[in-house]
Parts: C-alpha cells; sequence; structure tokens
C-alpha cells in the first residue's frame, strides 16, 4: 500500500507538503497541489488510512452529488441543495456540491483529498456504481433515493406505494382508463430507483382496481413527447384520467392537454406523483407531494450518523446511530381539490 512517502517521492516534493495539499492548513501552489493530486491518483494513495496522523479535526464538510447533464434544468435538484444545506447546517456542516455527470471520479477526489467526511447522494441507480467506490474507500455516506442492494443508509418516498395510491384514488373516483406518465426512458434506462419503483406501483394498482392503465415512458424532449401523449389522450376510447410522475416538463404537458381540446378536470382529471410543496401553479391539481424537507432532514442526520458511528476510521463522535439506517416516507394526498369524477 502506498504511503506518504511514497506519494511525496513522486511528486518530488516532502512529506510534509503532502500533508499540507490534504489538508488544506498552508497555502500552496497551484502547480505543486496538482502534482500532489496527480501522484496521488496514480498510486492509489488513500489518505484516510493515516488520517489520525494527517489531520486531528473533522472537515465539517458533507458532499453532495447531485449528477448533471449540462443544459438541463431540474427544479428538484436546486431545492433538495437548499434543503440538504440548512439541515447539514444544523449538525454544524457546510455542503461541498459535485456535479460529476457519473459521480465516481469526484467522490475519488473527495474521500482521497479529504475535502469531506461524507457524502449525500442523489439520482440513486439501481447497483449504483459510486456505491462501490464508497465501499471501496471506507467513505461513509447516506442516499436520497434508495437501493437495496447498498448497505448504506438512506431515505426515500415510497413511490411504489405513491404511484399506487394515486392510481387507486382515481380509479375511486371512478375512472376506469387511465393514462400513466412514468419517468423519462433515460431514467428507467439508468435504473434510478424512483422510476423502477413508480412502474412497479402502476403494476400494483393495475391488478388492485382492475382499471385499464396504460403506462406511457416520458421523455426529455418536449417535441417526442408531444407526439406521444396527443396520440395517447386521441385514442379511441380515450383515457379520462392522467397520472403524471415525470413532473419537469409539467406546463408543456398541461399545454398538450390543451392543444388536443381537453378542459382539465372537465374533461381529463390529471393528478400529480412527487410535486414539489408550495409550488405555485399547481394548487388546482390533485397531488402527492415529495416531502423534500423531511427527505433532506432524515439524509442530513443519516450522514452525519454514518461519520459518528466510526465506519471512516476515526473516533465515533458522541452522536447515537439510528435505531434504523433507512428512513422510508408513506405517501399521502395532498390538502386541496379532490379528484374529478370522469366526464
Amino acid at each position: 500500500m502506498a504511503t506518504i512517502k511514497d506519494v511525496a517521492e513522486r511528486a518530488g516534493v516532502a512529506p510534509s507538503t503532502v500533508s499540507y495539499v490534504l489538508s488544506g492548513s498552508r497555502k500552496i501552489s497551484e502547480d505543486t497541489r496538482r502534482a500532489v493530486r496527480e501522484a496521488i491518483d496514480a498510486l492509489g494513495y488513500h489518505p484516510r488510512a493515516s488520517a489520525r496522523t494527517l489531520r486531528s479535526a473533522r472537515t465539517q464538510v458533507l458532499a453532495l452529488a447531485v449528477p448533471r447533464v449540462p443544459g438541463e434544468y431540474r427544479a428538484i435538484d436546486g431545492r433538495f441543495a437548499i434543503d440538504v444545506t440548512d439541515a447539514a447546517r444544523g449538525h454544524g456542516y457546510d455542503v461541498l456540491l459535485m456535479t460529476d455527470g457519473d459521480g465516481v471520479g469526484g467522490l475519488r477526489r473527495v474521500a482521497r483529498s479529504g475535502l469531506a467526511d461524507a457524502a449525500v447522494l442523489m439520482a440513486v441507480e439501481e447497483r449504483d456504481p459510486r456505491i462501490g467506490v464508497l465501499h471501496e474507500l471506507g467513505f461513509p455516506a447516506a442516499l436520497l433515493g434508495h437501493d437495496d442492494h447498498a448497505a448504506l443508509p438512506w431515505t426515500d418516498l415510497d413511490w411504489e406505494a405513491a404511484v399506487a395510491l394515486a392510481i387507486r384514488e382515481t380509479a375511486a373516483a371512478g375512472h376506469r382508463r387511465i393514462l400513466f406518465l412514468s419517468s423519462a426512458e433515460h431514467e428507467i434506462a439508468a435504473r434510478r430507483g424512483y422510476a423502477l419503483h413508480g412502474l412497479d406501483g402502476a403494476r400494483r394498482a393495475t391488478a388492485e382496481t382492475g382499471a385499464e392503465v396504460r403506462v406511457l415512458p416520458s421523455h426529455r424532449d418536449p417535441e417526442l413527447l408531444g407526439r406521444r401523449l396527443h396520440e395517447a389522450l386521441t385514442a379511441h376510447p380515450a383515457p379520462t384520467a392522467l397520472v403524471v410522475q415525470h413532473l419537469i416538463l409539467l406546463p408543456h404537458l398541461l399545454d398538450m392537454v390543451a392543444a388536443a381540446g381537453l378542459r382539465v378536470p372537465d374533461d381529463l382529471a390529471v393528478v400529480l406523483v412527487g410535486s414539489l410543496p408550495d409550488e405555485l401553479g399547481i394548487r388546482h391539481l390533485p397531488r402527492i407531494d415529495l416531502p423534500v424537507a423531511e427527505m433532506s432532514t432524515a439524509v442530513a442526520r443519516l450522514a452525519v450518523e454514518a461519520i459518528g458511528a466510526g465506519c471512516d476510521g476515526r473516533e465515533p463522535s458522541p452522536v447515537a446511530p439510528s435505531a434504523t439506517p433507512h428512513h422510508l416516507i408513506q405517501p399521502r394526498m395532498a390538502t386541496g381539490p379532490g379528484i374529478a369524477p370522469p366526464p
């Protein structure tokens, strides 16, 4: 296993300089810092193995990993970033935002350099490759979203129960032909937890209600989605209700419904699953809100407890480990208008 001396020799610096780069305790030139980091990557050096000698205190920083696609905007990412930051501050932690597309490289850099004490992962996929890196490096983490194979603490809305509840309530209002606009194709292909669990919920509710539920995968391209939706809404017999999980394009979606000559809710009931709490412009629609504040509070606590449990090789903090590392939130219909019956 590589040592700090090996890193120093490869980078052509003194071991103390490597320590300063890792701890950030002294100003180091960018060229020297780059040489040290390149040596760390080349040798696979894991500074946390020597954490006690390199640093006497934690960083009091959580790394929030939010995979970003340039040019794409997701309001939910910003809402979670703000709420997680607020929740972390309550534990005395700041938040470092990581936006790598796959997140693997960023997590390696953060864990090896000691920039943060733990990570919070968003957009969790089934068998997420980032989780393997966390286990490999022994880096504490908590997940916003759940993966039953991860063996890490997580919090999430029960998406299967949420979609099932929305469809059951829609069927209870008298609708027998329901269109379910699921998560987008790329989210399903990436095996994002919320997308897969949402599909499970649609299947479950179909069996429970006996209603005819057509699943239509959404798409990130508004024009393609518009064509698909128009075809589905104008089919014969046409659906009388639309349950929507993919809400990123919701304004376009409602415009598409109007373009098909349908009035909401007179001709078509629209029910939302996973909407942002207190979002203006949707209060007239029945919905199940995403409990962003509760999830953010829970994930910050779980991440801090993971650090306190000593799984990063340091002495445990006074924070007691949770009785359960999982926090699954049951859905409920938001207070507001009920689901209109079929025309």
